[in-house]
């Protein structure tokens, strides 16, 4: 289409859809370029049909906007990352509707680490060396803290999500924020100061550090030795949530645990109270189960041992009746009177009982005792 200017009189002058298609005409013309620079805010979804990322120059910061069909990005399998630098061959073009240079990719190639990524490997490697990392000083997070710190960015929906996950998971947790600076230069500072604040807090059992996505520039300060250390020297355990699932800032392995996103950092920090309320409640049945079959255990015993009593008692009265007839036997076989039945008699005299008849002498009176009454009698004379 013409790119047709607008007289007014002797001025000519364009709209601004004209002026951008003409300069879009323009940069047609140019030829095919290699540009380098380091791949920052890349953008790739399943739904889109482009990937979308950013050159920077490691020199000044200048930004170059870039865009690839996702199906020629993808053919490539580079497995590109924020900061990685690259050569890309491609052609310059202007975004017509928003005014926007930016460069068409045709051909993309590793060149090699950006300067920051390098510099992050580095620190990553050294901080692992002094065990800041190390699976060992993981701390375990308390069941029911008594305060949950949260550091994170003035009015961030990173936040929102953690109180809001926090409170609708367990209403009575008390939570305290700290609110600091999440990018930027002053942002490591800011967040190492926050850190201190937060655990010098009274009852604060744990801290989480949440920030949502961003750029690779924008998570650099969670990388921050600073902070880095901060995080490993949190007197308390501490919840990293910064950035997305694929984003790992150096303060993600410093930390405690690593949450994928600040929501579910707040499921990792406090319980669920339906859960807990449910968990009690089949407790509470399993007691009231446990104590009805003790009773009833115990009950059982008790009849048992009643019935045991009861037989045991008999037994013994049949046992000593027993004994008794027994002894009342002997003592019957034993008595005088069996001898009396017998035929036999008992006689006394004066002295006492008569064994002897040389005890006697003829004229004694002695009293005669029989089975069935007794009689006095006179001795006439006594035989040897």
């Amino acid at each position: 289409m013409k790119v047709e200017a607008i007289e007014y009189g002797d001025r000519r002058v364009y709209t601004v859809s004209a002026f951008n298609r003409g300069v879009a005409s323009w940069l047609e013309r140019l030829p095919t370029v290699w540009v380098e620079g380091e791949i920052c805010d890349l953008r790739r979804q399943e739904r889109w049909q482009t990937v979308f990322f950013t050159l920077k120059d490691a020199g000044d910061g200048s930004l170059l906007a870039a865009l690839m069909p996702r199906g020629q990005f993808d053919a490539l399998r580079l497995e590109l990352r924020n900061g990685e630098r690259v050569h890309v061959y491609g052609r310059p073009e202007l975004y017509e509707p928003r005014g926007e240079l930016r460069l068409r990719a045709l051909a993309v190639e590793r060149f090699g680490l950006g300067e920051h990524l390098a510099a992050l490997e580095r620190l990553k490697e050294t901080l692992a060396a002094e065990g800041l990392f190390a699976a060992e000083r993981k701390r375990r997070l308390p069941r029911f803290p008594r305060r949950v710190g949260l550091v994170t960015g003035n009015d961030a929906a990173a936040k929102r999500d953690v109180i809001t996950a926090v409170q609708a998971r367990f209403p009575p947790a008390r939570i305290v924020v700290a609110e600091t600076l999440v990018q930027g230069p002053r942002a490591a500072g800011a967040l190492c100061e926050a850190l201190r604040a937060i655990c010098a807090a009274p009852d604060v059992d744990v801290v989480v550090l949440a920030r949502g996505g961003g750029s690779f520039e924008d998570l650099l300060p969670f990388s921050d030795e600073r902070v880095v250390r901060a995080v490993a020297a949190c007197p308390v355990p501490v919840v990293s949530a910064v950035g997305h699932e694929q984003d790992t800032p150096l303060c993600d392995l410093a930390a405690d645990v690593r949450a994928s996103t600040p929501t579910a950092a707040a499921r990792l920090v406090v319980p669920d109270l339906g859960e807990l309320v449910a968990s009690l409640e089949r407790s509470r049945a399993g007691l009231e189960r446990g104590v009805r079959r003790s009773l009833e255990r115990h009950r059982e015993r008790l009849r048992t041992a009643g019935a045991r009593l009861a037989g045991a008692s008999s037994l013994a009265v049949e046992r000593r009746r027993a004994q008794l007839e027994r002894t009342a036997g002997r003592l019957r076989a034993l008595s005088p009177r069996a001898t009396l039945d017998r035929g036999y008699a008992i006689v006394r005299s004066a002295d006492g009982l008569v064994r002897s008849a040389a005890a006697l002498a003829a004229g004694d009176q002695v009293d005669v005792e029989l089975a069935e009454g007794s009689f006095s009698a006179t001795v006439d004379a006594v035989r040897p």
